[in-house]
């Protein structure tokens, strides 16, 4: 079945699309309401006005009745002045006295006419048509006194002027609104064009890093969630290329280890397989037999304790260790390490000393303990020769410390984060090491430190020894 590919809209499109109608819509809304609100100023200011006069005309006719006449014709000319008009009308609603221009009282609902007669003054919209004109305000007062309704007056006013002036404001707000589009379209574009620039760059670096090259850097900022997600990529292209360092360093040590491997094992099953096929062929005499099998025998121990190494290291790695913690007390457990090592302290012309308090007790697995003092001990005689070994235990206030210190070679600080590497040999050209062949040891030290919540750290300088600080929590 075909698939059809989707239609692409461009993001520039829809950032400047989204910023530019947001823009119209709002200044379209903007010019609507403000033509709105003047022509309802327009219209309510003259509707006030036709009321003020038409206040005028009722109060001058009650305090002096008998000039009436006069009094309505002065009006009549002041409000023709002013193109105004006005109409008297009685309580029946029929006209007795109109102004120049005046309008005649009709169309009036009887709703219209219930207000007028309880003195509620009317004021009639500019497009109502009842009156027989449109663009007209229409004002209605009526004539009550005492309670009593008497009539009243009708104020009329064209607003064509008003229309205009309106039209004319509005034909401003139009060129406005024109100029501000012509704006706003210009900065939406470069704007979008803006955004749209730190995506694409981003999008390049993402496909570099697709490709393989993980040298990448993009501009960073924090003034909003691109800058954000570009501060991201950055520290996710940084993570990968110390992964890739890693993984090359990680293979590098790898493809030794096999080297090692190779060279460690073939060595032992050389030995083994000669010893075997010369007593198979009694090519050995009676009294080299026993030294032949007990060469066989130190081999294959030899063997096992390689394969065992490794595979204790990914027994730990995948917490598959399970320990029993008990309260052993550190001299003794000194001791122990101090007895089973001696020998071959002695062969490196290297002392032991033990120091520690006999009321010192740390809370650990005993086989566990044993294995991380031995490791590092051995690694302290393997680089130790004519020296002294120091093994030291002391409570502080918040764990117990063990130390093993060395007079040896020791490490070169740019290497000392490194002895913690599986495959990691502080002497490469060394590739025979009966204590801890492979650099496991020292790897295997650290995990079960950490099994026992505790933290282990090393200090050395090249040719003045090195010192390994374990410390474990207080239960």
């Amino acid at each position: 079945m075909t698939r059809l590919k989707p239609t692409k809209f461009k993001y520039f499109y829809q950032q400047f699309f989204s910023h530019f109608s947001i823009i119209v819509v709002a200044f379209l809304l903007l010019s609507l309401v403000f033509a709105h609100y003047l022509e309802n100023l327009v219209y309510k200011n003259k509707a006030e006005e036709l009321i003020s006069y038409g206040e005028a005309i009722l109060s001058d006719m009650k305090e002096s009745p008998i000039a009436a006449d006069q009094i309505l014709n002065q009006y009549s000319s002041v409000l023709a002045a002013r193109n105004m008009s006005f109409s008297m009308f009685d309580q029946d609603g029929q006209l007795y006295i109109v102004g120049k221009k005046g309008r005649v009282l009709k169309g009036l609902t009887e709703s219209d006419w219930d207000k007028i007669t309880k003195g509620q003054t009317l004021i009639f919209p500019i497009d109502y048509k009842r009156f027989g004109q449109e663009g007209v305000t229409f004002v209605v007062l009526p004539y009550v006194e005492d309670g009593r309704f008497y009539g009243g007056v009708l104020l009329t006013s064209p607003i064509s002027g008003s229309s205009e002036m309106i039209q004319e404001i509005n034909k401003i707000l139009f060129y406005t609104i024109l100029v501000a589009l012509g704006v706003s379209f210009l900065q939406s574009w470069y704007l979008s064009q803006i955004h749209v620039k730190r995506i694409k760059r981003l999008r390049e670096a993402t496909s570099l890093v697709s490709a393989g090259n993980y040298n990448v850097h993009v501009p960073e900022s924090s003034f909003d969630e691109i800058g954000e997600l570009a501060i991201d990529f950055n520290t996710m292209v940084g993570k990968i290329n110390a992964s890739m360092e890693e993984i090359e360093a990680l293979d590098n040590r790898r493809r030794q280890f096999m080297s090692d491997v190779s060279h460690e094992l073939r060595t032992p099953l050389t030995t083994i397989s000669g010893v075997i096929e010369g007593l198979r062929n009694n090519m050995i005499s009676e009294e080299d037999k026993e030294r032949g099998i007990s060469l066989v025998s130190h081999e294959a121990k030899r063997l096992i304790r390689l394969v065992n190494e490794n595979l204790d290291y990914d027994k730990i790695r995948s917490n598959q260790v399970q320990l029993y913690k008990e309260d052993i007390q550190v001299l003794e457990a000194l001791e122990i390490i101090q007895e089973q090592l001696t020998f071959q302290a002695e062969e490196k012309n290297d002392q032991i000393i033990v120091e520690a308090s006999p009321e010192l007790y740390v809370n650990a697995d005993y086989d566990r303990l044993v294995q991380i003092l031995i490791n590092i001990t051995k690694n302290s005689i393997q680089f130790t020769e004519d020296g002294t070994i120091w093994l030291r235990g002391r409570a502080e206030q918040d764990g117990i410390i063990i130390e093993i210190e060395d007079t040896g070679i020791g490490i070169d600080p740019g290497e000392v984060e490194n002895i913690w590497h599986r495959f990691y040999k502080a002497e490469i050209s060394r590739t025979s090491n009966p204590y801890g062949e492979f650099g496991l040891g020292l790897s295997i030290v650290k995990q079960l430190v950490l099994l026992h919540n505790g933290e282990i750290k090393v200090y050395s300088e090249k040719n003045k020894g090195t010192k390994f600080v374990i410390r474990f929590p207080v239960i």
